[in-house]
């Protein structure tokens, strides 16, 4: 049995919540091999984050070049990148290795409130990285960062904005707005894709994480977008349904 392989460049999460931690086990819940490239370790648990170590270029690079020469990767997702460097670099390696599909979800706080992107990182974001990507995955407060604006009322015009940066596709989740439905968009060449599920009383930790590895893992097994962004949205809202608290934080843990 063969599965294809799939590559998280992100942070650690010690509390086992969000990324890289969630990102693998979304990988095998999906289907796919999971392979890491880890930007920063948090010292982390349901409460929030207490620490943050970025890891040297040097070695960040060493990994992306170690599972790139050996592993066929059919898809990449980034998380939390952390720095202006760490993003430039992921950027670089992004354009020369070219991975049939990359998946940009721009990690900027932790569901505690931990800022997770360094400021300087912003322009790197926007201008290096994002253009290179098949879908990016913003939450309603990083689309705002995104833009350097208020959404508004006008959602559209937003995904409209997002899209102009340079993805070929824009997965805005909607869980930050108000309703009892939480409504996700989907922007591409086509227009807008609407999906809505009902919203729970609670806010999942690394919810972002596991939606953007899903739905590369779904672009990994041969989806196209619209039908991976769809079966990811789906699955997440099953995990959302099945989560629970490992700790003595309110943080619940989503079952993959």
């Amino acid at each position: 049995m063969t599965k294809p392989n799939t590559l998280t460049i992100a942070g650690s999460d010690s509390g086992g919540g969000a990324g890289i931690q969630a990102d693998l086990k979304t990988f095998h819940a999906r289907g796919t091999h999971g392979l890491t490239a880890v930007t920063a370790i948090t010292s982390q648990n349901t409460r929030g984050v207490t620490a943050v170590h970025t890891l040297p270029l040097v070695h960040i690079r060493s990994q992306i070049e170690a599972v790139f020469d050996d592993f066929p990767i059919a898809a990449v997702k980034t998380g939390m990148l952390g720095s202006a460097a760490v993003t430039r670099l992921v950027a670089r390696e992004m354009q020369r290795r070219k991975p049939p599909w990359l998946v940009v979800d721009p990690v900027m706080i932790a569901t505690s409130g931990a800022r997770l992107l360094d400021e300087d990182a912003m322009d790197a974001l926007v201008n290096r990285l994002i253009p290179l990507a098949d879908v990016v995955t913003p939450n309603l407060p990083e689309a705002e960062a995104l833009l350097g604006r208020p959404v508004g009322r006008d959602i559209d015009a937003a995904g409209a904005d997002l899209l102009a940066l340079g993805a070929r596709a824009v997965l805005l989740k909607g869980g930050h707005a108000r309703g009892r439905d939480i409504v996700d968009r989907y922007y591409d060449a086509d227009g807008v894709l609407e999906i809505r599920h009902p919203r729970l009383p609670f806010e999942g930790h690394g919810s972002g994480c596991t939606l953007a590895s899903a739905l590369a893992a779904e672009l990994a097994r041969g989806k196209p977008p619209r039908a991976a962004a769809r079966a990811a949205l789906a699955w997440v809202n099953k995990a959302f349904q099945r989560a629970w608290r490992p700790g003595a934080g309110a943080a619940h843990v989503l079952g993959h």
